[in-house]
């Protein structure tokens, strides 16, 4: 009797729906992708209970989420894009002001550049050291790095530069910024202006600096380097990974091969290098919007990204989203601008199901893709409502 009563009641209150989505790069940011689902899904079944908890990994929209989670204050800050053009950022205090937040992607970000600006051997994390140096400034004890979607490659030797510790050549000047210019590198001028604030990497990935899976190798190519590029890349780095070991006190042994320095184009491994810590984007995450007893209660999970490929199910929130569902014995849907991952590697992590805008758009003319990226509010509340009347007990 009480567990038809059980079942009776769960069939009248409704389905309890948790929308805890990554952003969709290059289109919405997460709170408008969780806003656009959940408005389609009420179309359908408008008595259940959705719960909405955006989430980031570390990369774009860090800083967003985590103020909508966790209130504190938001301080703008002038700051350069990775070309050393004026970009704006910022820094989230916490209420205490004891931890500041900000995400590498506001000064390093591959959308800051156009498709022909693109090119690692040259861009920088300068703007991202100002960031940093802004929250070190406002009194913070610890400042969490979100580090993703970036488009440079210099191992974080800009953002050293911005901090107080400058790489220079044989001849004792200080080296050009972008990550070629690190072949050249002999030595350290200055110390690190950090007032003995402690340094967290928030991650997205956990590859090392260096090698066949570092930096270069992995993420060049997304920022715009080719094979060439790759290898000068991966060498530049390595010569400037003893430098740090050799110079830079308090730099652990083995840089170049510690996981999650290749974070952001070896962000996390200068991290690394000034005593730092590298940490789970989305498990800080997770902790700050309450997202675990969200799922103890949640009937079916929706996530999802811009694109759901091979990279999604290494740290990324879809990852750790589905892990969690899983473990619960929770259902686990993921939407996404694109699909490539396959079913049955998708099902291992714990995704039940994965919906595509572009096949969503697929018989519009001009192309899904086009329509996708044109539209992509427009296609989620149409999956959203289409998910309601696929898994909602109205």
């Amino acid at each position: 009797m009480a567990q038809l009563l059980s079942v009776w009641a769960a069939t009248l209150l409704g389905m309890r729906v948790l929308l805890c989505p990554d952003k969709f790069a290059g289109t919405l940011p997460a709170p408008e992708v969780a806003a656009a689902v959940a408005a389609g899904w009420r179309t359908v079944a408008e008595g259940d209970d959705l719960l909405i908890r955006p989430l980031a990994d570390g990369g774009p929209g860090f800083v967003e989420v985590l103020a909508e989670a966790l209130g504190g204050r938001r301080v703008p800050v002038r700051t350069v894009d990775p070309l050393g053009r004026p970009a704006a950022g910022e820094i989230l205090l916490t209420t205490d002001g004891a931890t500041a937040y900000l995400e590498s992607a506001q000064a390093c970000g591959l959308h800051l550049l156009a498709s022909a600006e693109r090119d690692p051997k040259t861009t920088t994390s300068y703007g991202l050291g100002l960031l940093v140096a802004a929250a070190v400034e406002s009194g913070a004890r610890t400042v969490v790095i979100g580090l993703g979607g970036s488009g440079t490659n210099d191992a974080g030797a800009g953002m050293l530069a911005a901090l107080g510790v400058t790489p220079l050549d044989a001849a004792g000047a200080a080296l050009p910024y972008g990550g070629a210019a690190l072949a050249a590198a002999v030595a350290l001028d200055g110390a690190p202006r950090l007032r003995g604030v402690r340094l967290v990497a928030a991650t997205d990935v956990d590859n090392p600096l260096l090698g066949l899976h570092g930096a270069s190798n992995v993420f060049g190519p997304q920022k715009g380097a080719d094979r060439a590029d790759v290898l000068l890349l991966d060498a530049a780095l390595e010569r400037f990974t003893a430098v740090l070991e050799r110079d830079l006190p308090g730099c652990p042994a083995g840089l170049g091969t510690l996981p999650g320095g290749g974070a952001a184009g070896g962000i996390g491994a200068a991290i690394l290098a000034l005593g730092g810590g590298c940490e789970s984007g989305i498990g800080l995450v997770t902790r700050a919007t309450g997202l675990d007893a969200a799922l103890d209660t949640a009937d079916l999970v929706i996530t999802g990204e811009g694109s759901f490929d091979h990279q999604s199910l290494r740290g990324k929130v879809v990852a750790g989203v589905a892990g969690a569902a899983r473990d619960r014995g929770v259902p686990c849907v993921v939407v996404a601008g694109q699909v490539s991952t396959g079913r049955r590697e998708a099902a291992a992590a714990g995704v039940t199901d994965a919906y595509s805008l572009v096949e969503h758009f697929g018989g519009e003319e001009g192309g899904g893709l086009s329509a996708a990226m044109s539209r992509p509010a427009d296609g989620l509340r149409e999956l959203g409502a289409r998910l309601a009347r696929q898994w909602s007990r109205r």
